[in-house]
């Protein structure tokens, strides 16, 4: 790890309040996330965890660019990345994706998963021809674990494990630095988590990939990732080293959530390495 490849200060983010539209008029913002300071080091793998609400996933989106801040620095790689418009934003794209929660949503029902992983290797030019797109595609599906054959399949014909690797490999299709993953388990069985975590595991290794990872599961966090932060109420409470944290929180609301959720003495081998199973 060199440096820091996402650079946060004093980010606010401020969204509509459906609820509270009126008949006539704009909806009223209300602030989601105030004054985040963040650091993610290159290469690194960052957990970010907090209660359902505490703004989590509008700070993954923010650094997507779905989400523009309304005050504060977002830095990426040296650029202010926070302050572009969506045509100056557009070719840091390709160097920063998002797997989000619900692959089922996520995935258009309608596409094969050849046409889902082909599309954004055609928007951004990528190879010479659809040949080589599609050929492109299986080479995905085999990087995280799913036969070549699926190509064919369509979303609705696949395990929840599995249409997450499809998640997965549309992240990796436009070969990123950095990848914002939200909640990817939360859904999945035990033994389905294990797997999908031991496959980002290996990901990250070999592409060298920067992480961020979004989780209200602490055990998972405590797995993956060597940095953690802790987000209450749109507000990073307390960050640091994962197992420094996790031994020693300082801040009561931290000790709540450890608390709440008892973390079994997790073994260093616990996802085992080896042959990654497409369930």
């Amino acid at each position: 790890m060199s440096g820091a490849l996402v650079s946060l200060r004093g980010l606010r983010v401020s969204l509509p309040n459906r609820a509270g539209k009126p008949l006539f008029g704009p909806a009223p913002l209300i602030e989601i996330v105030r004054g985040v300071d963040l650091d993610i080091a290159r290469g690194g793998a960052l957990g970010l965890v907090g209660e359902s609400g505490s703004g989590k996933t509008t700070i993954g989106r923010t650094l997507v660019g779905l989400i523009k801040p309304s005050a504060g620095d977002y830095t990426y790689d040296g650029v202010d990345a926070g302050r572009m418009d969506e045509v100056a934003f557009r070719p840091l794209r390709s160097r920063i994706q998002m797997i989000f929660q619900d692959p089922q949503s996520s995935l258009n029902p309608r596409l094969t998963l050849g046409t889902t992983l082909v599309r954004p290797l055609a928007a951004s030019g990528r190879l010479a021809n659809d040949a080589a797109r599609r050929r492109r595609a299986g080479e995905l599906l085999q990087i995280v674990g799913l036969p070549v054959e699926f190509l064919s399949r369509y979303p609705h014909e696949l395990s929840g494990g599995q249409r997450q690797r499809i998640g997965i490999a549309r992240a990796l299709a436009l070969e990123p630095e950095f990848i914002v993953a939200d909640e990817i388990v939360s859904g999945l069985d035990v033994s389905t988590q294990a797997q999908i975590l031991l496959l980002l595991r290996r990901l990250r290794a070999e592409f060298h990939l920067t992480l961020m990872f979004i989780s209200h599961d602490l055990s998972v966090v405590r797995a993956l990732c060597d940095q953690v932060a802790v987000l209450s109420a749109g507000e990073i409470v307390e960050k640091g080293a994962t197992e420094a944290v996790f031994a020693s929180p300082q801040h009561p609301y931290t000790r709540e959530l450890l608390e709440s959720v008892p973390l079994p003495d997790v073994e260093a081998g616990w996802i085992m390495a080896g042959t990654v199973a497409t369930v």
